[in-house]
C-alpha cells in the first residue's frame, strides 16, 4: 500500500495518475479537510470531492474541480431569491453535499460516508479524509484572520498573507482507517502531491500522528514540487510564498518541508536546483511534472513511485 497526501486540483491529478499506475487496494488517498465549512445549511467538503470527481473520471475538464456536464439552476434560482451565491454549488455536485450532510446529522462520520461514496462512483482505491474531527483552516491576512473559503473563494485570495491558524488541530486524530495506515509496517511509502504546502498540506499535517509518522521515518516520503521555473502549477502557492518572504521556487518548497521529505520529483525546467536538493540529503528525480492529460499524471506518478521504492532500496 502507498499512502498520498492530497488537496486541490494538483494532488488529485497526481492522484488519478497513482491510481493509473498501481492496482486496486495498493493505493490510499488522505485528503485535506481544512477547507470544509458549512454553507446554506449544508457541509460541504472542496477537496475530498475534487479527489473523489478526479478518480471517478468525472471532474470538470476545464477547471480541474466541480462535476464534468454540470447545470446551474439550482444557483440562478438562488440567485433570483437573492440567495448567497458567492460559492457556486452545481446542480449535480449538489446532490453529493445534501446526502453528506443527511448522513453526518444522522451520526455518520466522514470517512465511512465518503467510503460509500467511492464504492458507488467505482473508485477502485481508499479515499480517506485526514481526520473525522472538525479541522479548519484560518488565514491570517492584511484584512484579519480569514475562513478559508473567505480568503480562498469570496475574496479570491487576494488579501496578503502572514500566516495560518488550524481549528482544531490539538485534539484531531486521523480518521479510523487512516489510523490503520500509520501503524508499522502497513504502507510502502508515502507520496505528497503537489497540491498546495501551505492550504492543502499543512492542514493534514497539522494532525499530530500524522506528523509524528512522517517524522518516525518509517516509510520513505517522496513530494511533488508544486513550483515550476518560479511559479505555482495553479493557484496561490507562488504568492503566498512572497507573502511569507519564502524563495518563490522548488527549492524554497524543499525548505519548507525540510527533513519531513527524503525525496523530490521536480520539473526538468528546474534542473539548476538540483545539486543543492541533493547535497541537502534529498534525493531527486527530474521529469515533466505538468499533468495535462491521464498519461502524464500516470508517468509523474510512476517517477514518484521509483524514487520512492530507490530511496527504500538504500535504507
Amino acid at each position: 500500500m502507498i499512502l498520498a497526501l492530497a488537496g486541490g486540483v494538483g494532488g488529485a491529478r497526481l492522484a488519478s495518475g497513482l491510481a493509473l499506475a498501481l492496482a486496486p487496494g495498493e493505493l490510499a488517498v488522505a485528503v485535506n479537510v481544512g477547507d470544509d465549512f458549512e454553507h446554506l445549511g449544508l457541509s460541504i467538503s472542496p477537496d475530498l470531492d475534487t479527489v473523489m470527481y478526479t478518480l471517478a473520471g468525472m471532474q470538470n475538464p476545464e477547471t480541474g474541480w466541480g462535476r464534468a456536464g454540470e447545470t446551474w439552476h439550482f444557483m440562478e434560482t438562488l440567485a433570483r431569491l437573492g440567495g448567497d451565491i458567492w460559492f457556486r454549488l452545481g446542480d449535480r455536485d449538489l446532490a453529493v453535499h445534501v446526502e453528506r450532510t443527511r448522513r453526518l446529522r444522522d451520526g455518520d462520520v466522514l470517512s465511512a460516508i465518503t467510503a460509500s461514496f467511492c464504492a458507488r462512483l467505482g473508485i477502485a482505491h481508499a479515499v480517506l479524509p485526514v481526520t473525522d474531527a472538525p479541522l479548519r483552516t484560518r488565514v491570517n491576512t492584511d484584512a484579519g484572520e480569514l475562513a478559508f473559503q473567505e480568503y480562498f473563494v469570496r475574496r479570491r485570495c487576494e488579501p496578503a498573507v502572514s500566516g495560518f491558524r488550524f481549528d482544531g488541530a490539538d485534539t484531531a486524530g486521523p480518521s479510523a482507517p487512516l489510523a490503520q495506515l500509520l501503524e508499522p509496517g502497513a504502507i510502502e511509502g508515502l507520496v505528497i502531491c503537489p497540491s498546495n504546502p501551505w492550504l492543502s498540506i499543512a492542514p493534514m499535517l497539522a494532525v499530530a500522528r500524522l506528523r509524528a509518522f512522517l517524522e518516525s521515518k518509517q516509510a520513505p516520503v517522496v513530494a511533488v514540487s508544486p513550483i515550476v521555473a518560479g511559479s505555482a502549477v495553479k493557484g496561490p502557492a507562488a504568492k503566498i510564498m512572497r507573502e511569507l518572504g519564502i524563495e518563490t521556487s522548488a527549492l524554497g518548497v524543499v525548505r519548507h518541508y525540510g527533513a519531513l521529505v527524503d525525496g523530490w520529483v521536480i520539473d526538468k525546467l528546474d534542473a539548476a536546483l538540483e545539486p543543492a536538493i541533493v547535497s541537502g540529503g534529498c534525493a531527486v528525480a527530474l521529469t515533466d511534472t505538468i499533468m495535462s492529460s491521464p498519461d502524464k499524471s500516470r508517468r509523474v506518478a510512476g517517477e514518484a513511485i521509483s524514487l520512492m521504492r530507490r530511496i527504500a532500496g538504500t535504507r
